[in-house]
């Protein structure tokens, strides 16, 4: 039994026997601040995600499925690059005013994954968040993508002022995330007064209808679930079983967001695209739980940290007659590795320089021997089940993620000579890589 279930993790992800119709298209789809336990297919009971779920149901789920870093914006530039965003001193948060810089963002000798597909003749669109620079080299309209619709700094109110038609609650120190921010429909402001969740599906299927002829990229990036925490009153009804009104607003974002990706799906299905499209779900960080009530269990820890709550996050693909349905693959995969899962199944070259692997070759997946993450002062590394953590000035703390994925044991006395060669592994890596490019 034990041997058949090695068997099942092994070839989770692997490609069935039948060869694809055209070039995929790539769908990548991601959630702002979403908790590990969030969705119906990691656990949750508390409300319904059917269309997510149908993601994971569909295909595989990841459930050691991480991101590079523990932030939005560091996070995104390891999704969009394929590369640990530490090479290239991308590696701290930006928020508020510290987006105007001009100098701040991601870096333009960084290939994206728009820039790949791009050149191989792909239309490439992003719906919703940015957060990789604001100054105008660094727009995405210059970094590989066709056509953009959303904004460009760490968050966006989800109605204009006065928010008419939603519950909203707002903590006193609520940033002013609309400010020098406006929505923009390539590079020009607009006004949206639909739910800013209900317009990025709107604008995805949209983009979906103009280029279903041939293959494309859509890169669905959702503001949902960071604050604020605005819901459409309409959708509060469904969730009035659920105690507090801060958990039933975080019901009533999770279930829009839901809601806008069976849009998307559904506009997939009529275009008769299910089976040539490549869809991955994820998180770009654990959830922060006080904000947000967005839980991470059963891991520690939440956004902002290195501990499994803030780097381990809800991942699950999908690849209709390519990827078998119903499979739960227990191996590490990472954000990185999107990039050059992408660039496998389109049949185009991976460059050698990418930290990622191809989720679609079990033998890539089962020879991962480590992961990395910096930021700032804290410091992680995972060898085979083994993992290695410092949060700020603390000790490194020594965990063993099969026997304890919740990090409640730290093993360093037991295992003093491990934790040392941990130690000594990450120090090698970090070499590796470059300082912030700001503070």
């Amino acid at each position: 039994m034990k041997t058949n279930m090695r068997r099942r993790d092994f070839i989770s992800a692997s490609l069935a026997a039948q060869a694809p119709r055209r070039k995929p298209n790539i769908v990548v789809i991601l959630a702002d601040d979403l908790g590990y336990g969030e969705l119906g297919f990691q656990g949750n009971s508390d409300f319904a995600t059917p269309h997510l779920d149908s993601i994971a149901n569909n295909g595989v789920r990841f459930t050691q499925g991480y991101v590079s870093a523990p932030f939005c914006c560091p996070s995104r530039a390891g999704l969009m690059t394929g590369r640990y965003q530490t090479r290239f001193g991308h590696e701290l948060n930006v928020v508020g005013k510290r987006n105007l810089d001009p100098g701040i963002g991601l870096p333009l000798e960084e290939r994206t994954m728009a820039n790949h597909f791009q050149q191989a003749g792909y239309r490439t669109g992003l719906i919703g968040k940015w957060h990789l620079g604001c100054a105008e080299k660094f727009h995405p309209l210059n970094r590989g993508f066709d056509e953009f619709y959303g904004f460009l700094h760490e968050g966006h109110f989800y109605y204009p002022p006065p928010y008419r038609g939603a519950l909203t609650r707002l903590r006193t120190n609520e940033p002013p995330y609309d400010e020098n921010n406006p929505l923009l429909r390539g590079r020009d402001p607009i006004e949206e007064n639909s739910y800013l969740t209900d317009a990025l599906g709107r604008e995805a299927s949209a983009f979906i209808d103009r280029n279903h002829e041939k293959p494309f990229v859509l890169y669905l990036a959702f503001n949902a679930i960071h604050s604020p925490m605005q819901a459409p009153v309409a959708l509060m009804a469904e969730f009035e079983g659920l105690r507090g009104e801060q958990r039933r607003l975080f019901a009533a974002m999770t279930r829009a967001m839901d809601n806008a990706t069976g849009r998307v799906l559904q506009r997939l299905r009529e275009h008769d695209l299910e089976q040539d499209t490549l869809i991955t779900f994820l998180s770009d960080n654990g959830g922060p739980t006080a904000e947000l009530t967005s839980s991470n269990k059963p891991l520690r820890g939440g956004k902002g940290q290195l501990f499994e709550g803030g780097i381990r996050v809800p991942f699950a693909m999908q690849w209709k007659g390519q990827i078998q349905p119903g499979r739960v693959n227990n191996q590490p995969a990472s954000a990185l590795d999107i990039l050059p899962t992408a660039l496998a199944a389109s049949g185009l070259n991976t460059p050698s320089n990418l930290d990622g692997i191809n989720l679609l070759n079990p033998a890539k997946q089962a020879g991962r021997k480590s992961l990395f993450w910096r930021y700032g002062p804290n410091l992680a590394f995972r060898r085979d089940n083994w993992k290695i953590v410092r949060q700020g000035t603390q000790d490194y703390q020594l965990y063993n993620l099969a026997e304890d994925p919740g990090e409640a044991k730290d093993l360093s006395s037991a295992e003093p000579a491990l934790k040392t060669d941990l130690i000594a592994a990450l120090a090698s890596v970090n070499r590796e890589m470059k300082p912030p490019l700001w503070n």
